[in-house]
This record gives C-alpha cells, structure tokens and sequence, in this order.
C-alpha cells in the first residue's frame, strides 16, 4: 500500500483564519502550514475551537474571514466525531465507495465499449462522440496505476477489526461504533494529501487503535488529530497546536513534550504579568500622588500616556470552569429493575448472544465490557424493548429509565439553539430552572444563543447528558457516556454516579471510569453473556490484563 501513497504533498496554507459566532469571536488570526509528514495534533479546552478549525481545513464550515490555499488535486479527508453511514449497502459496498470515481468511469467505458460494437451509424456525430469519451476515460484511467481494489478493501477491513463474515453483511446490523470504523475504512483507501481526525480512537478496541497508528506512521502524507487518547496522540503525533484564547501555538514536538513547554510558557506569562501589574500600581500610585503636583505634570502625563498605550501581558487560560452534576432522587422502583431469561438476539443468520440470563438487583451499578459487536449495545436495546429477541426480559415495578446512547450527541438537531434543545423537551416546573440546569453544565449566557452545529463534541455530550436530569428516573442506562469528555469532566460524571441512589447499567472501554464505581461486571464474548460478581479492578487482576482494550484484544 506504501507506493499508493508516495505523491509529494505540496504544502497546504491556513491564512488569517478567524471564526465569529453572534458576535463572539471564537479565534481570529490564525495562520500555520501543514507539510508532507506531518502529523499534528491539535489540542486546547472543549469549546477552544478545535472541531470548528478542523471543520474549516476539510472544507464543511466556512470561515468568517481568512482562507485555506490547498494544491487543485490535493485529496482532503475528513472524519468528523458524528456521522451517519448509508443504511442500504453492505460493508464491503459502503467501503468501497472510497472508489466510486474510478468504478463508475470504469463502468461507463465498459458500456460505451458495448455500444461500439453493436452501433453502425459510424457517421454519425452521436458515434464520435463516444469515440471522444471512450478516449477520454481510458486516458484517465490508464493514467491511473493499476490497483486490486478488492485487495485493498478487504485488507483495511481487517485491519479496522471486521471479520471475512462481515464483509456482505448490511451496514444496517452493525453499532454506531462500527460505522465509524466503516467510515475511517473508506478515508484511509481514498489515499489522501491530508487526513483529518476528531475522536478516532472513541470506538475502536486495542487491535485496531495499533493497527491504525501503524497506517498513519507508515503510509499517511499528513494528518491532523484531535484525540483525548493521551498515548495514541503521542504514538502518531510530531507537532502539537494548541487553540487558546483566540489564538494558536504551534509546537514541534509531541504531545508529552508539549505539556513540558506549555507549563514553562505559562509560568513565564505569569511571571510577566505579575511583574507588570506590579509596575502598573507604582505608576498609577505615582500618577494619584503628584497629579496635582505643578513641578511633576510633565511626569504625570508621560506615565498617563505610558499606560494607555501599554500591552497587557495575557496569561493563557487554564479551565477553571467546572460542572455541576447531581442527578435528581431515584424513585424507589421494584427489587429487581432488570430480570433477564435465556436471551438469544440474531441479526437474519448472525447470532449475536445466546442464553443470556442475569437479574440486576435494585441500587446496583453494573459494567458491560467486551469488545465492540458483541453485543452490549444490542442487550440495551433489548432491554429499552426497541428490538425482537428470543427468550424472556422483565423489568421490575415501576422502573422508569434514563437512557444516554452511544451516539446520542450526534442525534441533536443541529439548527437549534443551546436554549431551544432543552426548552423543547423540558416539561413542567423544570422549564423555570433550565437557565440554572445550562449553567450548571458550563454553558453560561453567551453560549445560549448558540447553534448546536458549532459545539464541540464535548459541548454535544454535556447538552445531551441535560436530557437525562429532566425527569426522575430509577434507572440509568449509559452506553460509552465519556466519548468526547475530557479528564475533569469525566471525574465529575463519575461522582455524580456514585452517588446516584438508583440503578446503573454503564458500556464502557474506560477502565479509569468503572473502577471504584462498579461493583459486578458482565462480559460479553464469544456469543455469551458471563457475570461476575466483582469490581472492574478485580475482574482485570483475576484475568491478567492491565486494562479493557487487552480483554477487546483476545
């Protein structure tokens, strides 16, 4: 695959970029150059600009003033944090749509092709006409480097974690989870100049995060990653911009060793400020003490004028903004919430789990670990009655659920507003508390007014996980609740879950997250659902692996 990848990449430039949404402006200002071999990071607080400036370079948002100069033929590719793949093909058709160009003209000459040999108007200007296409496609796709596609395909396919059996399956069967890979699929066959990531690693187990971070060293031309995947950023990354205040800094270096400077930066920005601030007070203390003064007005107006046109030292934030969390008290709801007898879920010839039986007690917090497509989403929504199976699943008295899916910030409707979304479903009493509920979740007055489409992935999750405050419910069903969240807002999510009087069923790959908070994991593997009545740490330790992505590795 290396030779398909070895175009030189001319540079691509950002130029006096700058984003305004309702009057507040979100950067201004920012210009930098991606190169050949590049491989950024881009990081910053949620809400900094990250997604919006990535959204910007791909071409799906458009600036408010500044431009991005690329070369005519370079390939920008871009996997956005939400995505919807089509429903009516298979794994192996949606894949290779990466070459629907080249397919389609190949089957378009291949039917003019046809028509020469049956047609006998060999005057006429129709029959030129094809003889000038015919010409014209297979310039082009002879000019083309000879490629097996189908190798191609199926060889990504199993990189990103797919089984042979998978190939012909529709796209329909599988989890938001294994779309995405779907679509990571199709980017890395297209062999783009620059391949833009937000949150890739959210739902790929361990053998596929190495296998992409192999792709991405050895055979990308340029890549810009936005990840809170800390050992995933180091492992691919060689340049760290970070978006603050309006404004980047463009380190060479990886992300460990930009913390190390970002640190110094910020202890110097301090240092600086401070030593101004102290020269401000003398001068202004001078200036109240002599302002009156005949013999000292030339000093007094010159230190006047001094402090008008003074720069003040800026230090770079730190976010210091945090999230108020308590979920509302549990209804009391029967013994057991969840009782589930031998549940056997197919998709047509698929078995996904069979014999599946467990009873979750009321108060419980309980984990579903596995690895992706075995079925953790899919007893969810056996359980939320959104699906058919075999075998029986009893909910207990008056157990009333709060459900956060795995792609519930992408389900937002995106032309609202942050007020609006919450408006539109709040009932009741609550509706006189929402200005409190959005302040509680870091969305202050300025951020109401807001469209969701220009939120962060992380504003998107914190929007969405509002819905579940909304109503009183007993039990909360959380499927990957931390994708997009960042290490201080997970910590909180997580106390406010521990202290949660009612029922918890939590799908995570998030080892930090579980532990402590739960205290019986089921695993769900080779078409079987086995309980263990253990925290997250003792179920790992009792299997010899460090962390979940080991468990998604066997």
């Amino acid at each position: 695959m290396n030779e398909l990848f070895y175009k030189t990449l001319k540079m691509i430039s950002i130029d006096s970029l700058a984003v305004e949404f309702g009057g507040v402006t979100l950067f201004k200002d920012i210009s930098f150059a991606i190169n050949e071999k590049d491989r950024i990071a881009l990081m910053g607080k949620n809400g900094a600009g990250k997604s919006t400036l990535l959204k910007i370079i791909a071409g799906a948002q458009k600036p408010t003033a500044g431009r991005i100069t690329a070369p005519k033929e370079a390939v920008i590719a871009y996997l956005p944090q939400h995505l919807m793949t089509d429903n009516s093909r298979t794994v192996f058709e949606e894949a290779a749509q990466a070459f629907s160009e080249m397919i389609s003209m190949k089957n378009e000459l291949e039917e003019l092709n046809e028509q020469l040999t049956i047609r006998t108007d060999y005057e006429s200007p129709e029959y030129y006409q094809i003889i000038e296409r015919v010409s014209a496609l297979s310039e082009k796709i002879y000019s083309t480097e000879e490629v097996n596609y189908d190798e191609l395909i199926e060889k990504t396919l199993l990189g990103l974690g797919f089984l042979r059996t998978d190939f012909q399956r529709p796209t329909s069967e599988f989890s938001g989870g294994w779309r995405m890979r779907i679509e990571l699929a199709k980017i890395l066959l297209q062999q783009p100049d620059l391949i833009l990531l937000d949150e890739p690693t959210n739902h790929l187990d361990i053998e596929s995060i190495q296998w992409l971070e192999s792709f991405l060293v050895k055979n990308s031309k340029a890549v810009i990653i936005i990840s809170h995947d800390r050992a995933f950023v180091d492992n691919i990354t060689t340049r760290t911009i970070e978006v603050t205040m309006g404004r980047i800094y463009d380190y060479k270096v990886n992300y460990s060793h930009y913390l190390e400077l970002r640190k110094e930066r910020r202890e110097k920005q301090q240092k600086a400020y401070e030593e101004q601030q102290k020269m401000i007070a003398e001068t202004q203390d001078f200036i109240e003490r002599f302002k009156g003064t005949y013999s000292k007005t030339l000093q007094v107006q010159s230190r006047v004028r001094m402090l008008e046109k003074l720069e003040i030292v800026e230090v770079d934030e730190i976010d210091n903004s945090r999230l108020r969390l308590k979920f509302p008290p549990a209804p009391r709801s029967g013994t057991y919430p969840v009782i589930a007898e031998n549940i056997e879920k197919y998709y047509e010839n698929f078995l996904v789990f069979s014999d599946a039986s467990f009873s979750i007690q009321r108060g419980e917090k309980v984990a579903f670990v596995g690895k992706n497509g075995e079925g953790k989403s899919t007893m969810v929504k056996a359980i939320m009655n959104e699906i058919e199976f075999e075998g029986r699943l009893q909910l207990g008295h008056n157990t009333m659920i709060g459900y956060f899916a795995q792609n519930e910030a992408s389900l937002l409707d995106e032309e609202l507003t942050v007020f609006q979304t919450i408006d539109d479903i709040a009932k009741g009493e609550i509706r006189t508390k929402i200005k409190d509920i959005l302040g509680a979740f870091m969305f202050g007055g300025d951020d109401w007014d807001k469209k969701v489409r220009v939120l962060s992935g992380g504003e998107r999750t914190r929007l969405a996980m509002i819905k579940l405050l909304l109503e009183p419910v007993n039990l909360l069903i959380l499927d990957e609740p931390t994708n997009h969240l960042d290490m201080r807002t997970k910590d909180i999510l997580k106390q406010a879950l521990l202290d949660f009087d009612g029922t918890i069923i939590v799908i995570s790959h998030d080892r930090d997250f579980l532990e402590g908070l739960v205290t019986k994991v089921y695993e769900f593997g080779n078409k079987r659902v086995k309980e263990h009545l253990e925290g997250i740490t003792e179920f790992l330790q009792r299997k010899k692996m460090e962390t979940l992505r080991q468990l998604e590795a066997k």
